[in-house]
């Protein structure tokens, strides 16, 4: 049983409650998730199952669309409405001022990882120091936000903006929020989150983890998408002769590839030859090398 599910996270559940789960539905102890979601959050989680779980790192990779609503005069420890309030004072906010200093969080913008998050500081979760009322001084790290796009917009003494965020991995939305409330001037945090996609996964295309057991029961493996059409990685072709070398670990020149889509220097492909999947390889200096063989 070998593939990956694109599982419909129900909210209250953690991303390793889900994994806990499939365990016990699919019989199997190899299946791992591609990246945390929070016990508030429902949405996209896509799960790696048999030899898929190889692909994990890939899949972590990849984009996330986000569907986000942000509270403004509220901020909470955790930076989400499952913490404690720290600040409450109406905010004198507008649709207008939201939309303007949207534009100053696009692009390429450095983001300060939250206390409670599972970034590790000194060998330990940084959600473990937060608990026991320790903060530590943590890095900035680039993150890209490619659009924010306000959908809805609710005024009053504590003003709420619903927007949809495409965005890097390892990007917080509740940091974003969180930040986007300090540039304001009046403090905000993230009211409710649901993911819409993570890479070529869908929310309209997920499955929850009740119908994943009523699929078991009568033998059905349709939740499983097979190794290749999980990966939003461009393409390369190999002639059949050069498929054993790339199982041996030797690399081969661009001019022997049949088919490429894109061969930038350091870029991650998908390789095929003679439609099977040979696993992922990666451009240096003009060769195709093997990165993960399977």
């Amino acid at each position: 049983m070998d593939g990956v599910s694109n599982v419909l996270k129900p909210v209250g559940m953690t991303s390793s409650d889900v994994v806990v789960r499939l365990r016990r539905i699919l019989s199997t102890r190899k299946i791992g998730h591609t990246g945390t979601l929070d016990p508030d959050v429902m949405g996209v989680l896509p799960i790696c199952v048999g030899k898929a779980t190889r692909l994990a790192e890939y899949l972590t990779n990849q984009g996330k669309t986000y569907h986000c609503e942000i509270t403004f005069g509220i901020t909470t420890d955790t930076q989400d409405a499952s913490g404690q309030k720290i600040t409450i004072k109406p905010a004198k906010v507008s649709e207008e001022d939201f939309q303007r200093i949207i534009s100053d969080f696009s692009g390429p913008i450095q983001q300060i990882p939250p206390m409670y998050s599972a970034v590790k500081y000194q060998g330990k979760r940084l959600y473990e120091l937060a608990r026991q009322g320790v903060e530590v001084e943590r890095k900035s790290r680039e993150i890209h936000i490619d659009r924010i796009e306000l959908e809805e917009w609710t005024a009053g003494e504590f003003p709420k903006a619903v927007f949809e965020v495409d965005c890097s991995k390892g990007t917080y939305i509740r940091t974003l929020c969180h930040d986007i409330g300090i540039a304001l001037g009046c403090g905000a945090h993230m009211s409710g989150l649901v993911r819409l996609r993570s890479g070529p996964f869908r929310i309209e295309d997920s499955i929850s983890l009740e119908a994943i057991q009523a699929c078991m029961e009568r033998e059905d493996y349709s939740f499983l998408i097979p190794l290749p059409k999980a990966l939003d990685l461009p393409r390369v072709s190999l002639p059949p002769q050069r498929a054993a070398a790339f199982r041996n670990g030797l690399s081969t020149a661009k001019n022997q590839v049949e088919e490429m889509t894109q061969d930038d220097e350091g870029m991650e492909v998908q390789v095929f030859s003679e439609g099977n999947f040979l696993g992922i390889g990666i451009w240096r200096e003009q060769q195709l090398c093997p990165h993960k063989v399977f």
